[in-house]
């Protein structure tokens, strides 16, 4: 089943071009790990598939819908604040910073996008916090505040709360670069488990041995194009432009 289908899509600030016509597509249980410079336009794709920004020109579908835009007699208009609200919760995005409200507590966190977008039921937006929260070993402090938790928990409660929505797609954007070192595995193996399980994810990241590990592709961009792109093993050990040899070579 096709989940995300990207084709010729263009993104610019102001004069700048990020984006300069990225076709990409994941199937369901695809993993695929965008790796490049900083620059190269990476958290941007995220930002444009979960209509954080807005984009020029292409297509982006999820599961066959068109996402943010329609076209009508031959003008591309962008879809109502209700449809776009509806297909934002489409995918769940964890960000670099864990963006957890700090007057909450870690099982509040994960109930709040169950109740105000799923319409839950308290009590049932908690059962089920409270599942993913033991999904993700922070079941025994669901009660503490952020402040209370290290990076590494607050990051593994952030990703509880997006796949307790149900998302059809998962977007990682560099989960672990905030995080102190030590911190980083425990983060990583919640990511290989969700992969085991067979979610589809598109994560950004520079953890070259996770994305070796993880991903069934990878995905290299440069100058807001891909680049090259490939299974791990082969894409790692025969790099096939001078651009992505330079970029393995400085990492």
């Amino acid at each position: 089943m096709n989940i995300l289908t990207i084709s010729g899509l263009h993104k610019s600030f102001g004069a700048v071009e990020v984006l300069r016509g990225i076709d990409l597509t994941l199937d369901k249980g695809d993993v695929v790990s965008l790796i490049g410079a900083s620059g190269s336009g990476k958290t941007t794709l995220l930002r444009c598939i979960n209509l954080l920004e807005t984009f020029e020109g292409g297509t982006i579908e999820i599961t066959g819908e068109a996402i943010g835009y329609q076209e009508k007699n031959g003008r591309r208009t962008r879809l109502p604040d209700r449809v776009i609200a509806r297909q934002r919760a489409m995918t769940g995005m964890v960000f670099q910073q864990f963006n957890l409200f700090p007057h909450m507590t870690a099982q509040k966190n994960v109930m709040l996008g169950l109740i105000k977008t799923k319409r839950m039921a308290k009590a049932e937006a908690a059962e089920l916090a409270d599942t993913w929260l033991e999904r993700v070993g922070m079941l025994s402090r669901k009660d503490h505040y952020p402040s209370q938790l290290s990076g590494g928990q607050q990051q593994r409660v952030a990703i509880a709360r997006a796949i307790a929505m149900n998302p059809q797609l998962m977007l990682l954007d560099e989960i672990t670069s905030a995080l102190d070192p030590e911190l980083v595995q425990e983060v990583l193996a919640v990511v290989r488990d969700l992969a085991h399980d067979g979610m589809t994810m598109l994560i950004v990241t520079h953890e070259m041995k996770f994305a070796r590990d993880v991903s069934s592709r990878i995905v290299f961009m440069h100058e807001g194009l891909i680049h090259e792109e490939g299974e791990p093993e082969t894409l790692f050990a025969s790099p096939r432009t001078t651009r992505l040899q330079e970029f393995l070579g400085r990492t």
